[in-house]
C-alpha cells in the first residue's frame, strides 16, 4: 500500500475556466456540502477528467484512490502512474489493492472495488466519494439491456448521487451529463497520457460491441439516451416504494410460510413473488416468477427455486419451502 500526504496546491491549468465553471455547477446540485471529496482514479481519462476538474473546483479538499484489481500486470504501474501524478500536484494518494473472488468477474471486482473504497473514506474522514461515470456509460448500458429484453430495474440507470453499495457512504456521479470525448480531450489539453485498458477495445464484450456501434450512429442523441436512463432509474424508484407497500399491507411472514394477498399490477407481484422466494432460500428468474405468476393466477399450483407455491379460493398465494425430495426443484 502506497500513501501520498503533502501540501495540496492546486493543480496548473487543469482545465478551460467555463469546463471548470460547468463541474462546479454539477457537483453543487448533486452535493451541496460542498466537503472533503474523496475521487476514484484508475488513470483512464475519465477519471483523471474528474481529477483535473475536482481538484480546480476543490482546491485542498480532494483524496484520490486508485483501487489495484490485480487482474492486469500492468494494473500496479498504472496504479504507480496516479501515485506520482497526485504526489506531484501536493494530492494525497492511496493505493487500495484487492482480491477478486471468483464468480462473474465484473460484478466481483466492483463489489471489492467499492468495498476497499468505502474503507477507505472512513479511515481518512472522506463524507463522500466521486466516480467517472458519464453519459456514454449510461447510453451503453440502456442499449446493452435493452438488447437483452430487461425491465425497469435493469433500464435503470446509475444516479447521480447514491450510497456505496451495502454502506450509508455518499457515491456521487457529478460527470453524468458529460461525454467520454469531452473527458478525453480535457486530459489530453492538460498534457497527461491516460491508461487505456486493453479489454475496452476488446469486441468480446457486449459493452464494447454497443460502444462501436454507438459512435457510427450520428442520428442517437447519447445524452438524450443517458438522461432516459435517469428518467427509469426514477421509475424504478418508485417501483421499489409500490412494491414495499404492497407487502407491508398484503404478505404476512411465519415460520413455516409466506402468505400474499395480491392487490398490486402484475409488475409488482412479480417483485413480491420474486423477494417471497428469496426469504425462502430461492434463486428464481424473471421469466420462471411470470410463468409462476400465471398458474396461481389460474388458480393452480407450482413449485419454482425450491419453493411450494398454492393458490387458495379466496385468492390468497401461499409460498412454503419444498419439502426434501429427489428430482427437479422447478416443475411448473
Amino acid at each position: 500500500m502506497q500513501v501520498r500526504d503533502k501540501p495540496i496546491s492546486t493543480m496548473p491549468e487543469s482545465a478551460p475556466h467555463p469546463l471548470i465553471a460547468r463541474f462546479a455547477g454539477d457537483l453543487a446540485r448533486i452535493w451541496p456540502e460542498g466537503e472533503k471529496l474523496g475521487l476514484a482514479v484508475s488513470g483512464g481519462p475519465d477519471s483523471l477528467a474528474l481529477l483535473l476538474l475536482a481538484e480546480a473546483v476543490l482546491p485542498g479538499k480532494v483524496e484520490v484512490a486508485t483501487v489495484d484489481h490485480r487482474l492486469r500486470a500492468e494494473s500496479a504501474s498504472e496504479a504507480a502512474m496516479v501515485a506520482e501524478l497526485c504526489s506531484g500536484h501536493g494530492i494525497p494518494h492511496e493505493i487500495l489493492p484487492v482480491q477478486v473472488p471468483r464468480g462473474n468477474l465484473q460484478d466481483m471486482a466492483r463489489m471489492a472495488r467499492y468495498r476497499a473504497l468505502a474503507a477507505w473514506a472512513k479511515r481518512r474522514g472522506l463524507s463522500a466519494i466521486a466516480t467517472a461515470h458519464h453519459a456514454d456509460d449510461q447510453a451503453e448500458t440502456l442499449v446493452m439491456r435493452l438488447n437483452r429484453a430487461s425491465g425497469i430495474a435493469g433500464l435503470a440507470g446509475v444516479r447521480a448521487r447514491t450510497n456505496v453499495p451495502g454502506g450509508d457512504l455518499t457515491l456521487l456521479r457529478p460527470l453524468l451529463g458529460w461525454r467520454r470525448a469531452e473527458l478525453a480531450e480535457l486530459v489530453k489539453a492538460a498534457g497527461l497520457d491516460a491508461v487505456q485498458d486493453p479489454s475496452n477495445r476488446d469486441l468480446r464484450f457486449d459493452r464494447v460491441k454497443i460502444r462501436e456501434a454507438l459512435k457510427d450512429c450520428n442520428w442517437l442523441d447519447v445524452r438524450a439516451l443517458a438522461m432516459s436512463a435517469s428518467h427509469l432509474a426514477d421509475a424504478e424508484g418508485v417501483m421499489i416504494w409500490a412494491t414495499q407497500r404492497e407487502w407491508n399491507e398484503g404478505v404476512k411472514v411465519s415460520e413455516d410460510a409466506i402468505r400474499y394477498r395480491p392487490k398490486a399490477p402484475r409488475a409488482i407481484r412479480m417483485r413480491i413473488v420474486g423477494r417471497a422466494i428469496a426469504l425462502l432460500g430461492g434463486v428464481p428468474r424473471g421469466g420462471d416468477v411470470a410463468k409462476l405468476i400465471n398458474r396461481l393466477q389460474a388458480g393452480r399450483d407450482g413449485t419454482l427455486a425450491g419453493v411450494v407455491a398454492r393458490s387458495a379460493p379466496d385468492g390468497e398465494w401461499t409460498f412454503r419451502k419444498e419439502a426434501p425430495r429427489r428430482g427437479g426443484t422447478n416443475n411448473m
